[in-house]
Formats: structure tokens, C-alpha cells, sequence
């Protein structure tokens, strides 16, 4: 029996949609680049351009190509193809970017938090960047936000309900946001749906992207568990390329893992710190510039970096039982700290079943590095699903 054929409908969205993605990858092109890059014929190439101006997603910028042989007008997306949002929410502000379909960031704005700032004081931060953000889109080519803003990504330095959205508290959680539920916030912004995360998982992914970009960390690698190091301690288990976030999405909570505490006994991970005098007064979040300067300062015989590095050890031997990833990447900024890699290498050495440890790649805010690439992909997908019929998704 033969196949039915493709309905001239489905093929007319196929090319559309090779229009778009070539358009996203190029900024600009003619008719004719397009149909180089994609295989289609041009006069198929031009209909579906023809189709994409009337639609409003592709507009025809007034340049035309020089040099040899018939001059052609350039081809960009339009600023109707709208906008996506990223929020970080940290311990010490709340960032926001607005970013296009070619990952440029358009705006941003950043608010400090203080220490212990609860559900209240981030809902105001965020509503300050959002009107930051707001205001610098004014000025610029791009859509204001709330105009045209079609997704948004939250990354959170908390825990995160899978089924909500809605930010988790946990017993000696160091940072209090409370009950915060980003979905609710941003409904009169964002016109689609806003995804929410917690900031290991969104820095997991960034040292997923940089190793199959060539970079050392993950090395590519789909399977890796993310130890996150910094004044909070978080992991993420990556497994077949997916992040594993657990029934209700608190995979990776190892704060509490019984662990070797400084004395040889079994310890929670979190009261090894308060064991060698390393969390900030009156908080569970650790103090990360004590830490570093006693491991980098600490005279022969210091049992501090040791002790850490037996301490993360445990945890690790439980990651691997479970998870057995190909190499364990080490984040945040106490444990990208050399020493410390150094020494954890060592002691994990020993283990059982041992396996590789890299210091992470991305150092410099890897949960909106994730956050953003994230943002970026989705909204590509909204732009190109608003060509397909219901029969091609």
C-alpha cells in the first residue's frame, strides 16, 4: 500500500520553517543565500519568504546584495517574531535579560537583594528589574516587555516544585525566599508559558552546552552528576543528555546527605561547615571568602581542605551509586577552587567505583548562561510553531 504524500499545506509550513531557522542562524539573507543553505528550490524559497512578510515574521530590510550577477534583497525576522525573558533570582539580586531569537541580549537590569530577603523583597526586586528592563526597551529596537514577550525562563537559587513552578522551603535552607511563585508574577508579562528551575539544574545544562561545544568540563558528556559548591550546595544528575528533577522536583537536595564530618563521624553535609567555624553568622549559607582564605592561607597540617574534601567525597560516592555518570563536574566558587579539585581528586580516588572529577568550565553566573541558552531555544520553537497547522506539530 502506498505512503500517502505530504499535503501541500505541511510542505508549505516545512519550507517556512527552514526559512526561519536559516534566518535565525544568519541574521540576514536573500531568496537565493536561503535556497543555497536549505536545498530548496527558489521560486519554493520565495513563495514561503512571500508568505512569512504577509504573516508579519519576516520583513524585508531595503538592502540589496552587491557584486556579481542579479542584485537580491536582504530577508531578516521581524520584530513581531517578539522577545523571550530570563530571570535569575540569587541570594544577591535578581537579574533580568530580554533577549531576541538571535541570543542577543536587548536589555537587562539588575537588582541587589539583601541578606534574608524574603518572598516580598524579591517580588518587588523583580518587578523593579522587569521595569527597568521595560524602560530600556524604549530606547532600543526591540519590543517593550509585555509587548511581544513570548516565553520566560526563571533559574532560582532555591528549590523548585516540578508541578508549580513555585519555589520550595526546605528545613536550614540558607536562603529564605519563601513561597515565592514566579508563574504568578510574571502572567500579565509573558503571553506564553514561564519555566521555572532552580539554578544548579540551569548551570548543569551550561556545562552540558560547553562540553559539546569542545570545552573541557562535561565533555560532552550525557551522563555527569554537577556538584554546585558556593555559600548553598546543590546537585544535578544529568543522565541520557536529560536532567533527572525527581518526583517533585528536589532531585539533588544534598545538603542533608549523611556524610565524614571533620572528626571522622557520620555528619550532615551542611553541619560539616558549621563544624570548622565556615557559615555566616546567624545563616546555614555558607561564607565563602572564610573558606577560600583559610584553605588558601592554612599552615601545614590545617585539616580544613582535608576535611572538605572528605566531606564532598561521601556525597559523591552516594551520586555515583546511584546516578553512575561518566565524570563528576565541580561548580560554584569555592569548588572550581584548584586546591580543592586537587584535593577532592585524591580522595575520590579511592573510592569504590572512582570516576574522573573536572572543575566546571562556566564560572561566571552558569545558571543564567543556562537560563538564557534555554530562553533562546523555546523561543525559537514559539516563532516557528506559529507556521505549523495543527497536523504538522
Amino acid at each position: 500500500m502506498p505512503s500517502a504524500k505530504p499535503s501541500l499545506e505541511l510542505l508549505r509550513a516545512l519550507t517556512e520553517e527552514h526559512v526561519l531557522r536559516a534566518l535565525m542562524d544568519h541574521r540576514r539573507l536573500t531568496r537565493a543565500e536561503i535556497a543555497g543553505l536549505t536545498g530548496i528550490s527558489k521560486p519554493t524559497i520565495s513563495q514561503g519568504v512571500r508568505r512569512l512578510v504577509d504573516m508579519g515574521l519576516v520583513v524585508d530590510t531595503g538592502e540589496r546584495s552587491s557584486g556579481r550577477g542579479r542584485a537580491g534583497s536582504y530577508h531578516a525576522l521581524s520584530r513581531a517574531c517578539g522577545t523571550a525573558l530570563v530571570v535569575s533570582i540569587t541570594p544577591a539580586a535578581v537579574t533580568c535579560e530580554c533577549v531576541d531569537a538571535f541570543g542577543d541580549v536587548v536589555a537587562s537590569s539588575a537588582v541587589p537583594l539583601e541578606r534574608g530577603a524574603g518572598a516580598y523583597a524579591v517580588s518587588r526586586a523583580l518587578r523593579a528589574a522587569l521595569e527597568q528592563v521595560d524602560a530600556a526597551g524604549t530606547t532600543s529596537s526591540s519590543p517593550r516587555v509585555g509587548r511581544g514577550v513570548r516565553i520566560a525562563v526563571v533559574s532560582a537559587a532555591d528549590p523548585v516544585d516540578r508541578a508549580t513552578g513555585r519555589l520550595v522551603h526546605l528545613p536550614d535552607a540558607p536562603f529564605l525566599v519563601g513561597d515565592l511563585d514566579p508563574r504568578w508574577l510574571l502572567g500579565d508579562v509573558v503571553e506564553g508559558p514561564v519555566l521555572v528551575d532552580n539554578d544548579v539544574n540551569w548551570a548543569a545544562r551550561a556545562e552540558q552546552a560547553a562540553g559539546e561545544a569542545g570545552a573541557v568540563g562535561a565533555a560532552g558528556s550525557a551522563d555527569f552528576v554537577y556538584l554546585y559548591l558556593d555559600e548553598g550546595l546543590g546537585c544535578a544528575v544529568v543522565s541520557d543528555g536529560e536532567v533527572r528533577r525527581g518526583h517533585s522536583g528536589l532531585a539533588g537536595e544534598i545538603a542533608h546527605l549523611v556524610t565524614e564530618g571533620p572528626d571522622g563521624r557520620a555528619t550532615r553535609l551542611t553541619e560539616v561547615f558549621a563544624q570548622l567555624g565556615l557559615r555566616r553568622e546567624g545563616s546555614t549559607a555558607i561564607d565563602v571568602r572564610r573558606l577560600r582564605v583559610r584553605v588558601a592561607e592554612a599552615p601545614t597540617g590545617d585539616p580544613t581542605l582535608e576535611a572538605l574534601a572528605a566531606a564532598v567525597s561521601g556525597v559523591l560516592e552516594a551520586a555515583i551509586a546511584l546516578a553512575d555518570p561518566a565524570v563528576v563536574v565541580v561548580g560554584g566558587e569555592w569548588g572550581r577552587d584548584e586546591d580543592f579539585v586537587a584535593a577532592l581528586r585524591r580522595r575520590s580516588a579511592g573510592l569504590t567505583r572512582p570516576v574522573p572529577v573536572a572543575a566546571a568550565v562556566v564560572g561566571d553566573q552558569p545558571q543564567l548562561t543556562g537560563a538564557r541558552a534555554a530562553a533562546i531555544d523555546r523561543l525559537r520553537d514559539v516563532i516557528v510553531g506559529a507556521v505549523r497547522s495543527p497536523g504538522t506539530q
